[in-house]
């Protein structure tokens, strides 16, 4: 009697083990990913924060030319210290959301682990993925926003350093000012970005080829496609982001809310300012989620 009774709690335990050791791998991955996120993409980073926070007509190239000059080339890694723990926290994740809620469909509708969701679910899984990654994106992007768009390449800044900024924006109470616009950003983003790239996945997977045994080189093509999907929908967000989190947070020249800002921003520099720096966002976009998927799905073999 009492072996009837322990074991629905013994396999209980066994599915908790696997769901935690499950969601270790997804952490691991998706940290690499992150990793390889910041590390491929900050020096686009950097140019499109500064072309989205000039007040003045500038291009890439212009842009390019005066950090160079004036700033140095390590200036194209400047406040690279907290993404890179940052991000790779971030792409932990909404990778780990991602794949946690696609379990969760998965038990809800009895289908086997692996089997297709529908477009819709898929979307749901990264809209959720989404949300919770604007609670990390918000502070990590606005420390790194106010590094990038100091000037000085000899710490003479306001900040010492990406530590320094983070404690200062805490002090002051303003280490999640943007997080709206982050959050408006990233859910429906992230939405579109993982049921893109599920697919392409489920296309190759139509023609006989497992997930598993898709080439590299085809799991970064996804992934930079998909990345494109998600800038071409979102990048007005993210320019009142940046917009946002770049102002004076004590006296802000531009408002307080999101609406607020788009609104002053329209005013001053019309409709083509919610596309401006969009060029090398888009060519950021290309190698930086072809290299976060590829680092994922690579990773997650390896260790499975």
């Amino acid at each position: 009697m009492s072996e009837e009774l322990t074991l629905p709690q013994v396999v209980d335990d066994l599915e908790a083990v696997q769901d935690l050791k499950q969601a270790a791998k997804d952490i691991f991955c998706g940290t690499v990913g992150g990793i390889a996120q910041v590390l491929v993409g900050q020096p686009f980073d950097i140019i499109k924060v500064r072309l989205q926070t000039s007040s003045v007509p500038t291009t890439a190239m212009d842009t390019v030319k005066n950090l160079v000059k004036n700033e140095g080339v390590m200036a194209f890694y400047k406040g690279t210290a907290v993404p890179l723990v940052g991000v790779g926290a971030c792409v932990s994740c909404q990778f780990g959301v991602n794949e946690s809620m696609k379990r969760y469909f998965h038990s809800r509708t009895g289908a086997v682990e692996g089997a297709h969701l529908s477009l819709g679910q898929y979307y749901v899984c990264g809209f959720a993925s989404g949300a919770a990654n604007a609670l990390l994106a918000t502070p990590i992007e606005h420390v790194r926003i106010r590094m990038q768009i100091q000037k000085s390449s000899k710490g003479e800044g306001l900040y010492r350093s990406s530590l320094d900024c983070a404690r200062q924006l805490i002090k002051q109470g303003a280490l999640m000012h943007g997080f709206t616009a982050t959050a408006l950003r990233t859910s429906h983003g992230f939405g579109v970005y993982f049921s893109t790239y599920e697919a392409l996945i489920a296309n190759q997977e139509k023609h006989g080829v497992a997930r598993q045994d898709i080439p590299a080189w085809k799991v970064c093509i996804y992934g930079a496609f998909s990345g494109a999907f998600f800038w071409s929908l979102t990048y007005p967000f993210d320019v009142v982001k940046s917009v946002m989190q770049a102002d004076d947070f004590r006296n802000p020249r531009y408002g307080k809310n999101v609406w607020s800002v788009a609104k002053k921003v329209y005013q001053e520099r019309g409709i083509k300012a919610f596309g401006k720096g969009f060029a090398p966002t888009i060519l950021r976009s290309l190698p930086v989620n072809g290299a976060t998927f590829a680092a994922f799905e690579i990773s997650m073999r390896l260790i499975s």
